[in-house]
Parts: C-alpha cells; structure tokens; sequence
C-alpha cells in the first residue's frame, strides 16, 4: 500500500502499484499524470480511481482535453470493471 500527497506524486518509483485512489484531485492538472504513473509502470496496467465531488467536473474536464484523453465514470456494477 502507498499513501502520499502531492509532495510525492513526482520523482518516486515503486515497483507494481496496480490502483491509484485519488480521494482528492492535484492542485495543478500536469501533476494528474504523475500520480496515476505510479499505477502501471514498465508496460503493466494500472487503475486510477479519483473521488470527485460535482464542482470538479470542470476540472476533470480540464485534465481531459489537457492529455487528450477520456476518464471514464465507474460504473455502478463493479463486476462491469
């Protein structure tokens, strides 16, 4: 398990994280994409889960067109994952 904040999201490697939970956006859209890089290192596949409140649709959207990808919602049957 690793728990961390924003102050780690860059610079750290640790080897087969496969789910990154993240229960509060980054501040800054460019550091999205380093902490889901923690998730599916060296060719693997990763999981990134974020918890949004409603205000940050705007954001996620921001963080969308920003990497030129879609985030997908999770669906309500876990079993569709």
């Amino acid at each position: 398990m690793l728990i961390t904040t924003d102050l780690l999201a860059r610079g750290i490697d640790v080897q087969q994280v496969g789910l990154v939970i993240n229960y509060e956006l980054p501040i800054k859209k460019e550091n999205y994409i380093h902490r889901i890089g923690r998730a599916g290192r060296f060719g693997r596949k990763g999981t990134a889960i974020n918890f949004i409140l409603p205000q940050d649709a705007r954001f996620i959207k921001e963080i969308q067109d920003h990497y030129n990808t879609q985030i997908e919602e999770m669906p309500t049957d876990l079993d569709d994952l």
